[in-house]
């Protein structure tokens, strides 16, 4: 293939080693040092994690772990462009600001739907294992590079302006990829099973009802246990909806796949752990409580997770 999601990775660790070259060097960082490092290591993890054995993978983020439990992670002091200065420039560039951003989802659903298997000399032009995720990279790059002529910026101001960004998502930037993991090792644990046998134990015999109830709570609860929808499903579809919903009440997989998944984002809405839907835009936004998001989002939450027990259990019951 052309272009990998092993590229993308490689670019995403440049960009994040570039920052912290720049953490090494502020000396206004009392923690500079720790929190370089920490950058750095991840960078590292980026940009070699298919070559590098696991288990040293596995000793880099107890490294990082450790830096974040030390304290070792400290935020810089950003000096930033007066108001004077943003307000010109706003009024210069006007709606066109935006166009970076709106880049982004266009060029990543074009891509997607219509470079897939598309070749050049025999070659695949996007990466067949992961068609969206390779076309993501590339529309956020053109974006950047557009941002750059637009803005007449340079790509070292891009990279400080990453460095800004990423320090206030600071620790929270591990999540996505260790919560990506939890639910392959939940289930190779055997949590389903216990799942299962604790749903026997505890529903009546040929309850629909309350096996429905049971579900939906779990992957609402399961998902803010993991922070991720994705990683909570394949525990409860192995210990609920396969042997109950499925196998005894004969339901349709398509149907609860889908509703699972909506349940399971309602728990995405009530946890910390979603950092990149929560805890991320509360340190953008500089909000004194970095839980304000969850708690304006929780009673919304219910009330869709209470719809989704109850469109469930019709569907099922009804045999649609």
């Amino acid at each position: 293939m052309i272009f990998s999601v092993e590229m993308i990775y490689v670019l995403m660790g440049i960009i994040v080693l570039g920052c912290s070259l720049y953490i090494f060097t502020d000396r206004t960082n009392s923690r500079r040092l720790t929190t370089g490092s920490f950058y750095f290591i991840y960078s590292i993890t980026l940009m070699f994690g298919k070559i590098i054995p696991p288990f040293y993978i596995g000793l880099m983020v107890i490294i990082m772990v450790l830096i974040i439990a030390g304290g070792g992670l400290k935020k810089s002091e950003h000096v930033e462009e007066s108001i004077t200065v943003k307000e010109e420039r706003r009024k210069r560039l006007g709606g066109r600001l935006f166009l970076p951003a709106i880049l982004i989802p266009i060029l990543t659903l074009a891509g997607s739907k219509l470079l897939d298997g598309v070749k050049i000399g025999g070659k695949a032009l996007l990466d067949p294992s992961n068609v969206t995720m390779v076309a993501l990279g590339l529309a956020c790059l053109t974006a950047i590079i557009f941002a750059m002529v637009m803005t007449r910026g340079t790509p070292t101001g891009a990279v400080k302006e990453s460095r800004r960004l990423l320090e206030s998502i600071g620790w929270a930037v591990l999540l996505p990829q260790l919560l990506a993991t939890l639910g392959t090792i939940y289930t190779n644990a055997g949590v389903g099973t216990v799942v299962s046998k604790a749903v026997t134990a505890i529903i009546p015999e040929g309850s629909l009802f309350w096996v429905v109830v049971i579900f939906c709570l779990g992957m609402a609860i399961f998902t803010m246990i993991m922070g991720n929808a994705f990683a909570a499903f394949p525990v409860m579809a192995a210990g609920i909806a396969i042997p109950f919903l499925i196998n005894q009440f004969d339901a349709n997989p398509n149907h609860i796949a889908a509703i699972s998944m909506f349940a399971g984002y309602c728990g995405t809405l009530m946890t910390p752990m979603a950092a990149n839907f929560n805890i991320v835009p509360a340190a953008l936004l500089d909000l004194k409580d970095k839980n304000h998001v969850i708690k304006v989002q929780v009673p919304t939450a219910l009330a869709v997770l209470a719809f989704n027990i109850v469109l469930m259990y019709l569907l099922v019951s009804l045999g649609v």
